[in-house]
C-alpha cells in the first residue's frame, strides 16, 4: 500500500471537501489536492527520471505545496527527505549527501550547497514546477510493500552528525491509528495547523487528518505567531496542532494578554521536549481541557507514551500532580519497559526505579539509513534503546528523567536537569532554565544553572538557591548560576545542553561564571 491512497480515497469520498487552507482562506479541496499531486509525481518521474526507492528532499518553509509535493513523491513510488528548513543550508546539504537525495523540492536561500551535494533543485516557486498542471496526472499510486521506506528522517544531531531514520509505510500507519485511539479523534470538519515545521513532528499528523478528510492549514506567515493562531481558531475553527512545550507557553501568554480563552481550538498536541508542571497548570487555566501530552521520538515518531486531555485537566486523582508531571501511559501499538544497563527490566514502583526507557512495536523505526553499527547499537532483540532515562509507577504511567548524556553525577548521586528545573519554575520570574553538569575534582561534577530571567526582572541566587532548598535535597541544587538572555537552542527548539556544558569549560580556568 502506499500512503497516497489514503488521500485518493479521501478525494473519491469528498472531492469537494476542504482540503488545504492558507491562512482562513481555502486554497485546494480534495479533489485538487490530490489531482496535484498525482501531477507532481508524473512531473518527477517524466522530467527528473524519479523512479520509486529515489530519495527526494524537501527543503522549504511551511506552505501548501509541501503537502501537495510529499505526495506526489509517494505517488512516485519515491523516499520524502523532509529537511527543517531552519537549519543552515550547509547543514541541509550533509542530509542530501548522505540520503543521496537526487532531487530537492526548495523555496529560496543559499541553496548552492545543495547542488554540490549531488541535488538537483526544483524551485516550488518557480515555472519548472508550475508546468506540472499541464501534465496528465498518474492513474494511481506506485504499488509498494508496507515494509516500504516512505519517510526518511534525520534526527537533530545535537551531539554528532545527524543519522537518517528509515520509517516504513507500516510505521507511518501504524503511527496514524494509534493517534485516533491514544490522542484524539479527527472529524471531517477539524483542521490540522502547521505552526511547527511540517518536516518534524506537526507534519506527520498530516496522514491521519488526510484518512479523516479534514482540513490542513498553514498559517499565512509559515510558522508560529502566538496572535495569528489566535485569529485563525476563531475564524477557521476546530483547529488541532502539535506545538513543543516552549510554543504551548508563548502561545498560553499571548491568550492570557488579549483575554483570549481557546475558542476555536480543539485540541493541542504537546511534546517535542519536557513540559514543565507549572506551564501546563497555566495553559489548561487558561484554556480548558483541550492539551494532549505524547512522548516518542523519530525513531519511534509521537508514538511511545500519551497522556490524554482528561488525566491533563484532572485534578481530582490523589497523584494528580505526579501523573502531570509524567508523559502517561503506553501507547496502544508499542509496549514500554525501563531497564537497567544490561537490559533487564526494571519493576514499576512508586515512584519506580529510574533507567533507560526501551520500546518495541509496529511504530518503531526499521534502522538508521546506511549505517548498521548505530542501527546495531540502538535496536537490541527487538527493542529501541531509546537513549531516555525514566521510571514507570505502579499503573504504568513513565517520568521522563533524562537524557542518559545529561544526568549529573555529583558526589556519586545521580541528579536529573528536569527535576532541578522544574523547581527553579517556581519562581515567577524565572522564564526558562537548563541544567548541566560541569566537572569538578572534588565532586565529580557540579551542578550549574543556566537562568534566563523575564523582563523588568532579576531573580537573585540566594533566592532561588533557598527555593531549591525548600523543594529538593541539597546535593541538587545547583552550585552555580549563570545568567543569560537565551538559552542557545537547534532548528527544532532544543536546547543545546552540550554547547553550554562547553561554554563552562570555556570559562573554568577564569574561575566560576557570573553574571550575564
Amino acid at each position: 500500500m502506499n500512503l497516497a491512497d489514503w488521500l485518493v480515497r479521501a478525494a473519491r469520498r469528498t472531492p469537494e471537501a476542504p482540503a488545504l487552507l492558507r491562512g482562513r482562506h481555502v486554497v485546494a479541496d480534495y479533489a485538487g489536492f490530490a489531482a496535484s499531486a498525482a501531477r507532481i509525481g508524473a512531473m518527477l518521474r517524466e522530467r527528473h527520471g524519479i523512479r520509486p526507492g529515489d530519495r527526494v528532499a524537501l527543503f522549504m518553509a511551511n506552505r501548501t505545496e509541501y503537502l501537495e509535493a510529499m505526495y506526489g513523491i509517494w505517488f512516485a513510488g519515491a523516499v520524502a527527505v523532509p529537511v527543517n528548513h531552519k537549519i543552515h543550508p550547509r547543514e541541509a546539504a550533509f542530509i542530501v549527501a548522505d540520503s543521496g537525495a537526487r532531487l530537492a523540492v526548495v523555496d529560496q536561500g543559499d541553496l548552492a550547497p545543495l547542488e554540490a551535494a549531488g541535488a538537483r533543485l526544483l524551485p516550488v516557486d518557480g515555472a519548472d514546477f508550475a508546468r506540472h498542471a499541464a501534465l496528465e496526472p498518474l492513474a494511481e499510486p506506485h504499488r509498494q510493500p508496507s515494509d516500504a521506506l516512505a519517510w526518511l528522517f534525520y534526527t537533530s544531531g545535537t551531539t554528532g552528525r545527524p543519522k537518517g531514520v528509515m520509517l516504513t509505510v507500516a510505521n507511518l500507519q501504524a503511527m496514524s491509528l494509534t493517534y485516533l485511539a491514544d490522542v484524539d479523534e479527527v472529524r471531517r470538519e477539524d483542521a490540522s495547523l502547521y505552526a511547527a515545521p511540517l518536516s518534524h513532528g506537526a507534519g506527520l499528523y498530516n496522514f491521519v487528518h488526510v484518512l479523516r478528510g479534514a482540513r490542513h492549514c498553514v498559517p499565512e506567515s509559515g510558522g508560529f505567531d502566538g496572535a495569528e493562531i489566535l485569529d485563525v481558531a476563531g475564524s477557521v475553527g476546530s483547529l488541532s496542532l502539535f506545538a513543543a512545550p516552549t510554543m504551548v507557553r508563548r502561545l498560553v501568554e499571548r491568550a492570557a494578554a488579549a483575554g483570549h480563552d481557546g475558542s476555536g481550538i480543539r485540541t493541542i498536541v504537546y511534546g517535542g521536549g519536557p513540559m514543565y508542571v507549572a506551564d501546563i497548570e497555566r495553559a489548561v487555566e487558561q484554556f480548558g481541557p483541550r492539551f494532549v501530552q505524547i512522548y516518542g521520538q523519530g525513531e519511534s515518531p509521537m508514538t511511545i507514551t500519551a497522556l490524554s486531555r482528561d488525566l491533563v485537566a484532572d485534578r481530582t486523582h490523589p497523584a494528580w500532580r505526579e501523573r502531570l508531571g509524567s508523559v502517561g501511559t503506553a501507547q496502544s501499538c508499542v509496549e514500554v519497559r525501563i531497564a537497567a544497563p544490561d537490559g533487564e527490566p526494571l519493576p514499576p514502583g512508586e515512584p519506580g526505579e529510574p533507567g533507560e526507557i526501551l520500546v518495541r512495536g509496529a511504530t518503531v523505526m526499521a534502522g538508521y539509513w546506511e549505517n548498521p553499527d548505530a542501527t546495531a547499537a540502538t535496536l537490541k532483540d527487538g527493542w529501541l534503546w531509546t537513549g531516555d532515562v525514566g521510571s514507570m509507577d505502579a499503573d504504568g504511567f513513565v517520568t521522563l528523567r533524562d537524557r542518559s548524556k545529561d544526568v549529573i553525577i555529583t558526589g556519586g548521586s545521580n541528579v536529573y536537569p528536569r527535576e532541578v528545573e522544574e523547581v527553579l519554575l517556581l519562581d515567577g520570574r524565572v522564564a526558562e532554565v537548563s541544567v548541566v553538569g560541569r566537572p569538578s575534582a572534588e565532586w565529580g561534577e557540579d551542578v550549574v544553572a543556566f537562568v534566563v530571567a523575564r523582563p523588568g526582572t532579576s531573580p537573585a541566587e540566594a533566592e532561588l538557591d533557598r527555593l531549591c532548598l525548600e523543594q529538593i535535597a541539597r546535593f541538587k541544587r545547583p552550585k552555580h548560576y549563570v545568567f543569560v538572555d537565551v538559552l542557545p537552542k537547534n532548528a527544532y527548539g532544543k536546547v543545546l545542553k552540550t554547547e553550554l556544558r562547553q561554554r563552562l569549560l570555556a570559562v573554568q580556568a577564569d574561575g566560576q561564571p557570573r553574571g550575564r
